[in-house]
């Protein structure tokens, strides 16, 4: 199998109508997956074809927290398998060890780190989640594409995956899709 030359790295979250990636306290019950099987398979199919994930310290304990047990696997067996299996990328200033099966800690260096990790063979880099890491390599001009499902629900309060942002990011829509539970997929690329 061949990798193309530079890893690209993309940026993957659920928000609400009114832009929230999380609620108040790190509120994520609204983004849960309801039963509709279009979605659902395309959730699976996303974990299929998935490469190395990436976190900060929050989504990485979330997550960390839930994918290992049977209960993730008793729900969503195959997401729960990609989850555990493919290799994962924690940067937090504050954890000693991850203990997540396949997972690398570093606690330094962010957007260095990245440019490095995109000149190495392989398959294509994701982030879940992770805000305030999604917020710090934008800015950079590191992610090469944001997948942002977009969701029915209003919360009037929260914290956007872009805090912090000091300058303007134009992106290019690439891409769409509507699913049957309202849920809309949209696709963007960083415009220069």
């Amino acid at each position: 199998m061949q990798y193309a030359q530079t890893r690209r790295l993309v940026a993957s979250n659920s928000v609400t109508l009114d832009g929230y990636f999380t609620g108040v306290n790190g509120d994520f019950s609204w983004s849960k997956n309801d039963n509709d099987a279009e979605f659902n398979a395309f959730v699976a199919d996303n974990a299929i074809n998935g490469g190395q994930l990436l976190f900060g310290r929050i989504t990485y304990e979330l997550m960390a927290s839930y994918w290992p047990t049977p209960l993730a696997t008793k729900n969503d067996p195959i997401v729960a398998e990609r989850m555990n299996s493919l290799p994962k990328v924690v940067f937090s200033k504050t954890l000693d060890k991850a203990s997540w099966n396949n997972t690398k800690l570093v606690n330094g260096g962010l957007a260095a780190e990245i440019r490095k990790m995109k000149q190495e063979p392989g398959r294509d880099m994701a982030i879940l989640g992770s805000g305030s890491i999604v917020a710090q390599l934008a800015q950079e001009g590191l992610i090469d594409e944001f997948q942002i499902v977009l969701t029915p629900v209003v919360l009037g309060q929260g914290r956007t995956m872009f805090d912090g942002i000091k300058k303007a990011l134009n992106l290019k829509l690439t891409k769409t899709r509507t699913f049957g539970n309202g849920k809309v997929l949209l696709c963007y690329e960083a415009v220069a």
